[in-house]
Formats: structure tokens, sequence, C-alpha cells
């Protein structure tokens, strides 16, 4: 038979091969570029993956999330569904007590809101949670890079050498009045190969890693488990603030290319650095929307109720034309509701954009102070309700000097809000997929530091072992 009709699965492989001799590789789908003068046909496309990108497994089970903020508490009871999404089966959405700045400074203020939170959840749900992942925005949670090395000694890297890894990167970083919460391998090395994924299975003489470690104040750690334990609650497992609300808002391409999570909370702005698919940084900023919310109650003489209701209903970050001609009517602290006080909506926004601005010259300083370099430049995700603010985009293009997008929670449904608003519950929707499952795909291994008295090991022990 003549080669020009013969199919090409009938060929040598080594005829097959000898024609592809000069050729690029070029994605799927590649045009030709103008003025090139080559033929498509002259370009070899790379070949399709061996099998589509599965849908997420979810562990079998219903789970629930606490997301203790600022100005609002959040309780999720959901599962995870076959087609990779979440569902919600019922929430509870109250106003935070006895929580200021993400810290609990009025422990029966604090238990009867979680209790109130929860229990909204549970009667929805219709079933009982004794146990739930909270979220961390407590006790100052710092974040570092940590790197570990041990001798193998030429044989096969074990499971237990990993472990004995990870042990002494917790060691190295372990610092008095500090609990280490968070363990993320960013990286393995064997025998200087970089860029391993998991190194159990090869063998070699020295095994390296740069482990990310998150810890917090241990005393802060013990309120909150004493305000779980008297609410009747127990923690499930805690979850760094930003690391959820990355896993809510960032899809897989963003977190393996690199994106920055920025949540603009109530009482705290945090982000979060991912690239590769790992979390390389976080960090949390002493500012959010309550400050902004104080700062037209001070400065219009008004009540805090009012004022969250002029920014949430009137605010922006940035001026418009027309803001000048909007009047607002501004009831006057101790003047009586009949009192109002006509003002344009240009002086609102007048007042909100500085503590935006500000708290955005934060989140820059704080990403170029962060020693990762061009794993800090890529785009910037904006969720947290602060977030919703109109014109808090555009600023943030400008003064963080890189291309913005606004996030909501992905692949959740029967969140408490709108679409156009659920970004306020971004932290929620990531702890709910960190208990169905999520936690998985960041190795967060059972590594607990080796100190017995451990107080978070005592906690969170148990659960990583079982999961």
């Amino acid at each position: 038979m003549n080669d020009l009709t013969t199919p090409l699965s009938d060929l040598p492989a080594f005829r097959r091969r000898r024609g592809l001799r000069g050729r690029s590789l070029i994605p799927v789908g590649g045009e030709r570029e103008a003025g090139s003068g080559r033929d498509p046909r002259d370009i070899l496309p790379l070949p399709p993956p061996d099998e589509p990108r599965s849908t997420r497994t979810w562990k079998p089970g219903v789970f629930g999330a606490l997301d203790i903020g600022s100005t609002k508490m959040t309780c999720l009871i959901g599962r995870g569904e076959p087609d990779g999404s979440l569902r919600v089966l019922g929430y509870g959405w109250r106003r935070s007590r006895g929580i200021r700045s993400g810290s609990i400074v009025d422990i029966r203020e604090a238990e009867a809101a979680i209790r109130a939170t929860v229990g909204q959840a549970e009667e929805a749900a219709e079933r009982r949670m004794d146990s739930l992942v909270v979220n961390l925005s407590c006790g100052h949670p710092q974040s570092r890079l940590i790197d570990a090395r041990m001798q193998i000694g030429g044989r096969e890297v074990t499971d237990g050498d990993v472990r004995r890894l990870m042990n002494e990167g917790q060691a190295r970083a372990w610092s008095e009045g500090r609990e280490v919460m968070h363990t993320l391998p960013v990286g393995f090395a064997v025998d200087n190969v970089p860029g391993v994924v998991d190194p159990r299975g090869h063998q070699c003489d020295q095994l390296a890693a740069k482990l990310h470690v998150i810890d917090m104040n241990a005393s802060s750690l013990r309120t909150l488990d004493a305000v779980m334990h008297h609410a009747e609650l127990k923690m499930g497992g805690l979850v760094s603030s930003p690391l959820a609300s990355g896993l809510a808002v960032l899809d897989e391409d963003e977190r393996e290319l690199g994106a920055t999570v920025v949540e603009m909370g109530g009482g705290t702005t945090s982000l979060a650095v991912f690239c590769e698919g790992k979390l390389l940084h976080t960090a949390q900023l002493p500012v959010g929307g309550l400050h902004v919310t104080r700062d037209l109650a001070g400065v219009l003489s008004t009540s805090i109720e009012t004022a969250e209701r002029i920014k949430t209903m009137h605010g922006a970050a940035q001026m418009a034309s027309d803001d000048e001609r909007e009047m607002l009517s501004v009831p006057l602290i101790g003047e009586g509701s009949h009192q109002l006080c006509r003002i344009p909506r240009s002086r609102v926004i007048s007042i909100i954009e500085p503590r935006i601005e500000e708290t955005l010259e934060m989140v820059r300083h704080a990403l170029d102070t962060a020693g990762l370099g061009r794993l800090a430049n890529g785009r910037v995700v904006l969720t947290g309700g602060a977030s919703l603010l109109d014109g808090v985009g555009p600023l943030a293009a400008r003064i963080l000097g890189r291309q913005i997008r606004m996030g909501k929670p992905l692949d959740i449904i029967g969140l408490p809000e709108s679409a156009s608003a659920s970004a306020g519950f971004s932290t929620s929707a990531g702890l709910l997929a960190w208990a169905a499952g999520a936690d998985r795909d960041y190795g967060d291994i059972d590594a607990s530091d080796t100190r017995p008295n451990s107080f978070l090991k005592r906690i969170v022990g148990f659960i990583r072992n079982n999961v």
C-alpha cells in the first residue's frame, strides 16, 4: 500500500517520528501569526491531555463551618455534590458581638452570638452539629517560610521521613507563647533536584523542603476553644481566614498561575498569595469596612447604624460627576429623629475614599515586603463585604498596579445572599470547602510538633489523623 494512503496509526514508530523534525510545539488551537508566512499545518499542536480535568471529589457526609467575623458571624452546614459543587443545607447569619478586629473581647457576648448563629443554621438544615471548622483571624496570625532538610542515606523516602521533616520545620518555627496552626509544604527537593511534588518513593541522600508555617498567639487559641466549649461545640479544625477565602474565590488555574486574594472584611483586611497551586504567604491588616463606618459616623455626627446604612446604600470609593447634585438626609446624634442634616453624596465619598486608599496602600506595602518577588505580581482578586463598595476595583488597580478581579464564591449553592453580594461569604464558603475535603490539596498533613503539651495538637490532632 502507498504511504500516502496509509493511516498514520499503522506506520512504524520510527517512520512517524521522521516527519516531525523542525516543527515547533504550540498549544492546540494556535493560529498563524500575522506576517509570519507559516502554514498552520507546519505547526505541531500539543497532544490533548490523556484525561479531561476530573471533577473534585468531596468527602462523604455533612459538614459545618463557622466564620467568626468582626461584623457578622456565619454558620454554613452543607455537603459536597457529585458534580464538584457544594450545597448549603442550612445557614445562620447574625451580627457579631464580643468580637473586635477578629479577636474575642467579650466571652459571654461571643458565646451568645455563636449559639444563636449555629442554632439558626441547625434549624434550617434540620440536623445538629457537634463539630465545626472555624476560621482563624484572632491571635495575630503570622506567616513564615521555613527551610528544613534531613539526611536519607541513599534509601527510599518514606512517609515517616516526610513527617519527621515537617516536625523539624515546626520545631524551627516554634516560639514561646505561639502555636503552629498550618504547616503547608511549598515544595520538596531530593538531592538538590527541586520541584518534587511528593518525595515519597524517591531514592536520595538528602531530602529538603520549604514549608509555609502559620502560627498564632496561644492564649487567643485557648480563649477561642473555651468559648466554643461553652457553646457546646467542638473545633473540628482551624483554618486561616485568607486561605479559606482563596479556596472559595480562586479557580484552579488562578492558584496555579499565581494570584493574590485580598479579603476586605469588617474588622480586618487579609491577603493570601497563591502560586503553583500552593499558599505562599498570608497577612492580616487591622483595618476594614467597620473603620469606614466609624469614619462616617464621626465626621457626620450620626449613629453607627445610620453610618452603616449610608455606606451600604450610597457609599463609593471614587467620586463621580453627579455626586455633588445628589443630596442625602442624615439624622444627627442627640438631635432627635426629626432633626436632619442635608449633605451631598460627594461629602460621604470624600470620607470613604481616604480610608479605602489607606487600606489598599497597606496591602501594597504588605505585598512589596513579603519577600516573594515576582510571585506576588499576579492578578489580585478582591472579595469580602467591603469590596462591594462602588469603585473599589478601579481604585485598587491604580494603587496596586496589578490586574484586578472582583471575586465571589465559586461552585457553591444556597448562600444567604444573592450572587451580587455573596463576596461577603467567601470565608465561610472556603471553610465549608476545607471541611468537605479541600484540605487534601494543600498537604497540611499531621506534623504536629512533638511537645507533649501542645494545645493545638490536642485540639486538632485527632481530626487530622482521621482525614
